[in-house]
C-alpha cells in the first residue's frame, strides 16, 4: 500500500505541475497510468500508447475513409452538377474573363509585369524567347524587384498609394528602359491584382474596395483601374500601356502555356485555392458572357472553386469545430477543407482533442494552441519532414509547454497532419479531374455544331483528344508541402484511370509547376494580344 501511496503522490505531483487542476490530476492518474493487482505486480489499464492508437485509427477512418476511390468518384458526379449549373448563371464564380487565346510560343520580346498582392508588390521586366529555344529557357526574367507593402503603404489614400507604385517601376527598370523601349513607343504592361475589381475588357475594369486594411480606392471606387495606372506612371515620366489585368490562376494558366502547348488549366493552392480553365464559349450562360466578338470561340473561366462543395463535402465534427467559429461558414466550403489557411486549424482541432483524450503530450495543451489559427500549416509542414528531431525542437521554440515534446508525440501529430494533408490532396485531385472531364465534353459539344468543312474543326478535334493535358500549378501548399505533390498526382492518376476504363476517356493530365507564374503570365498575355494585332 505504501509503495501505490508513492506512486499515486508522484504521478499527482507531477501532473499538478504540468499546470492540471487537482481533478484532472487524479482522473489524468486513475484513467491513463498504473494500477496494482492484488499480487502487487503492475497491470497498464487503459495505456496512453493504446488509446492514441485508436484515436488515430478513428481520425484515419473520418479523413481518408470518404476519399476511398468510389467516394471521390460520387464527389466528382456531385461536384460536376455544381458545375454545370454554376456556369450557365451564377455570378459569383465560374466567371468569364477576357483572355480568349493561347499564346503559340513564338511570341517574343520584353514585357513589363506587376504582381500586387495583399503584402507585396513585384515588379518584373519578363523576356519571351520562344518555344524553340532550349527547354527551360524559353523565358526568363531579366530584372525584378519585391517590395514590402507596409501598414504605411497601405494607409497611402487614392492617387498617392498609385504614386508609389510608379515609383517602384520605374526603381526597377532603371537602366532597362532606355535599352528596350524606343523613345516614342510605349513599354506594354500587364498586371496580377489581388482585389476585387468589376472588368470590363482585358485591359480595364472598375476599381472596387480593396479590404485588407487599404484605403487606395479612397476617391477612386468606380474609376477604371488601368486608366488610375497609367495616369500614375505617366507623371513619373514612364512611357507604359497596361494592356491586360489577370487573376492569379489565370496568369498560372497562360505562363505554362508558353512552353507546353497542352496546359489547359491553372490551379493555385496556397494560402487560397483556385483554379482556371480553357472552356468553350458555348459551355457559359450567355447571360454570363455577354456580347463577345464571333471570331472567339474559348475564353478562360476563373472558377472561384473554393466557393463550391455545399452540402456534398465529407465533413468531420473537426470540421464542424471550425466552421462554428468562422466568419462565413457557407461562403468557401471547398477551401476549408484544402488550402493552407485551413489545413493547420482542422489540425489543432484534433489535437486538442487528442491530447484531453489520449494523454498524448503529456496530457498537456501547449497553451499557445488554445488560441484559434495558432498551429500554421507551415508548422504541419515542418513536423512532416524527414528531420523529426530538429522538427521536436522547433515544436517546443513556437509552442512552449510544460511537457517538452517527445519523438513520440510528433510522430502522432505527423500522422494527424498526413491525413490531413491526404485528404486534401484527394479533394484538389477530384477537382481538376472533374474540370478535366466537364471540359472534354463542353469541346465534344462544341465540336458537333462545326460544319465538317470549318476550318476550325481540325484544332478543335485535337483540342478534344489531347494525348495528355497539362495542370499548371503554383502555390505554398503545393509547392512545398513534404508529398503533397505526388500524393495529388497519384490520386488523379488513379481517377482519371478509372474514368477512361469505364467511359472511352483517354489522354492523362499531368500537374507540371509554374515558377513566377503570375509574372510571366502577365507577360504572356501581353505577347498573345500583340501577335494577334
Amino acid at each position: 500500500m505504501a509503495t501505490l501511496r508513492k506512486q499515486f503522490l508522484a504521478a499527482l505531483f507531477k501532473s499538478l505541475v504540468r499546470g492540471k487542476s487537482l481533478f484532472q490530476a487524479i482522473l489524468a492518474y486513475w484513467t491513463g497510468s498504473l494500477a496494482v493487482t492484488a499480487d502487487g505486480k503492475d497491470l497498464a489499464v487503459a495505456s496512453a500508447h493504446r488509446s492514441a492508437q485508436e484515436f488515430l485509427k478513428e481520425a484515419e477512418a473520418l479523413f481518408l475513409g470518404p476519399v476511398s476511390q468510389d467516394g471521390l468518384q460520387q464527389l466528382s458526379r456531385n461536384l460536376e452538377k455544381q458545375f454545370i449549373e454554376r456556369l450557365q448563371t451564377d455570378m459569383e464564380c465560374m466567371l468569364p474573363s477576357y483572355s480568349h487565346q493561347l499564346p503559340h510560343g513564338s511570341e517574343r520580346g520584353h514585357y513589363l509585369a506587376l504582381d500586387v498582392g495583399g503584402s507585396t508588390l513585384r515588379v518584373a521586366l519578363v523576356e519571351l524567347l520562344g518555344r524553340m529555344s532550349k527547354a527551360g529557357e524559353e523565358s526568363r526574367i531579366v530584372s525584378m524587384r519585391n517590395f514590402a507593402i507596409t501598414h504605411e503603404i497601405k494607409d497611402l489614400e487614392g492617387m498617392a498609394f498609385f504614386g508609389w507604385m510608379a515609383a517602384r517601376i520605374k526603381e526597377t527598370l532603371a537602366g532597362d528602359l532606355e535599352q528596350h523601349q524606343g523613345l516614342n513607343q510605349p513599354l506594354l504592361m500587364a498586371m496580377a491584382w489581388s482585389f476585387p475589381i468589376e472588368q470590363t475588357s482585358l485591359a480595364g475594369g472598375k476599381l472596387q474596395a480593396m479590404g485588407k486594411g487599404f484605403l487606395a480606392h479612397n476617391g477612386l471606387v468606380g474609376q477604371d483601374l488601368g486608366q488610375i495606372i497609367e495616369t500614375a506612371c505617366d507623371k513619373h515620366g514612364l512611357n507604359v500601356e497596361l494592356r491586360a489585368i489577370l487573376n492569379d490562376s489565370s496568369a498560372c494558366l497562360l505562363s505554362q502555356s508558353y512552353s507546353h502547348p497542352s496546359t489547359r488549366f491553372g490551379l493555385i493552392l496556397g494560402t487560397g485555392v483556385n483554379i482556371a480553365a480553357y472552356m468553350p464559349i458555348s459551355a457559359i450562360g450567355q447571360s454570363k458572357v455577354g456580347q463577345k466578338p464571333a471570331d472567339w470561340t474559348h475564353l478562360i473561366v476563373n472558377s472561384e472553386i473554393g466557393m463550391f462543395g455545399h452540402d456534398i463535402l465529407p465533413l468531420t465534427r473537426w470540421d464542424q469545430q471550425l466552421l462554428k467559429t468562422h466568419p462565413m461558414p457557407t461562403f468557401q466550403p471547398y477551401e476549408h477543407l484544402v488550402s493552407g489557411m485551413y489545413l493547420g486549424e482542422v489540425c489543432r482541432h484534433v489535437l486538442v482533442e487528442a491530447v484531453e483524450s489520449t494523454g498524448v503530450f503529456g496530457g498537456v495543451l501547449p497553451s499557445s494552441l488554445r488560441e484559434r489559427y495558432s498551429l500554421a500549416t507551415e508548422t504541419l509542414s515542418m513536423i512532416q519532414s524527414p528531420e523529426l528531431d530538429d522538427a521536436c525542437k522547433e515544436f517546443a521554440l513556437r509552442h512552449p509547454s510544460p511537457h517538452a515534446p517527445k519523438t513520440s508525440d510528433l510522430i502522432f501529430l505527423r500522422q494527424l497532419a498526413s491525413f490531413i494533408s491526404i485528404r486534401s490532396s484527394a479533394l484538389v485531385a477530384t477537382c481538376v479531374y472533374t474540370f478535366w472531364k466537364l471540359r472534354i465534353d463542353a469541346q465534344a459539344d462544341w465540336v458537333k455544331t462545326l460544319p465538317e468543312s470549318s476550318p476550325l474543326r481540325p484544332s478543335a478535334e485535337a483540342d478534344r483528344d489531347l494525348s495528355e493535358t497539362t495542370v499548371a500549378f503554383n502555390g505554398s501548399v503545393i509547392e512545398n508541402y513534404p508529398g503533397y505533390l505526388n500524393s495529388c498526382q497519384q490520386f488523379l492518376d488513379d481517377l482519371v484511370a478509372d474514368q477512361k476504363s469505364g467511359n472511352g476517356f483517354h489522354g492523362t493530365v499531368q500537374l507540371v509547376s509554374a515558377k513566377e507564374s503570375s509574372l510571366m503570365g502577365a507577360a504572356v498575355a501581353l505577347a498573345s494580344l500583340q501577335g494577334s494585332a
